[in-house]
């Protein structure tokens, strides 16, 4: 994403996150760019009945929250650490001064998005309409190519949790175990001490 230096030379501050700790709340307006130092983040929303609904779950290099900054609009969802993390975070007006003076970078926060934006249409139409196999191996299909950069050839150590993986596919916790046990019996993944291997 944007380069440490080029953060640190137009005023963001690192800032340090506990696990569980939230960085902001669903319906507040946002004022700052946030990209990950280490640590993972989710964006995460709960349903009146306490489920959770996990939106994304970004990695180190990865900045998250960007839509309703751009539009002046309250946050859809509330963004959580995962694990303690480091985050980057950027005051609006110098986050959009670096934009204009950098197109390059510019550029590249348009992709990601429109990469983001794709998961999401593609995932809406999985939890709508396909079985919970087809979606377990989208979603970790997905998080292979677009969030680890893995080549199809290669294996790929899941790193989700099968809770993470419920909230991101909207099935249930006990759905995904029985899923990943009938894909590892049918060769479509392996289980190596309880970790998926795709």
């Amino acid at each position: 994403m944007i380069p440490d230096d080029l953060l640190d030379q137009y005023g963001a501050q690192k800032i340090a996150l506990k696990k569980k700790e939230v960085l902001f709340h669903i319906d507040t307006q946002p004022r700052f760019y946030f990209q990950i130092l280490s640590g993972k983040i989710k964006m995460n929303n709960y349903s009146e009945d306490g489920k959770e609904y996990i939106q994304g779950i970004f990695p180190p290099g990865s900045s998250f929250g960007e839509p309703p900054l751009f539009q002046d609009l309250d946050y859809p969802a509330q963004a959580e650490a995962v694990d303690d993390a480091v985050v980057w975070k950027l005051e609006k007006s110098k986050f959009l001064q670096l934009l204009k003076e950098h197109p390059e970078v510019h550029l590249e926060l348009t992709k990601v998005l429109a990469s983001r934006l794709h998961y999401k249409a593609t995932m809406v139409a999985e939890i709508s309409t396909e079985n919970p196999e087809h979606r377990l191996l989208k979603l970790i299909d997905y998080f292979k190519t677009h969030i680890h950069h893995i080549p199809e050839s290669e294996p790929y150590l899941v790193e989700l949790s099968r809770q993470q993986m419920a909230d991101l596919t909207g099935l249930r916790v006990e759905t995904v175990i029985r899923t990943v046990k009938s894909l590892e019996k049918k060769g479509l993944l392996q289980l190596q001490s309880h970790k998926i291997l795709r």
